[in-house]
């Protein structure tokens, strides 16, 4: 048995809080950024709503939306 890759749906009538989508974050080419896990780095590549390259000296990752884990500087 698999799993179904559609949400569940939230009642109106439930007790509990609906979902919250997190809001993709807006970035642009030649941005300085945070990251937690890798540190400052300088987006590189943009594919838009989809993913960022940024490179952080050592390495080059791509970053996926939402980008919760990335901040503007």
């Amino acid at each position: 048995m698999s799993k179904s890759s559609a949400p569940r749906r939230h009642l109106p009538t439930s007790p509990f809080a609906a979902p919250v989508v997190p809001v993709a974050k807006e970035f642009s080419l030649g941005d300085r950024v945070s990251h937690d896990q890798y540190g400052l780095g300088t987006i590189v590549g943009v594919e838009e709503g989809i993913a960022m390259l940024v490179d952080f000296g050592a390495r080059q990752v791509r970053v996926l939306s939402p980008y919760t884990r990335m901040d503007r500087l």
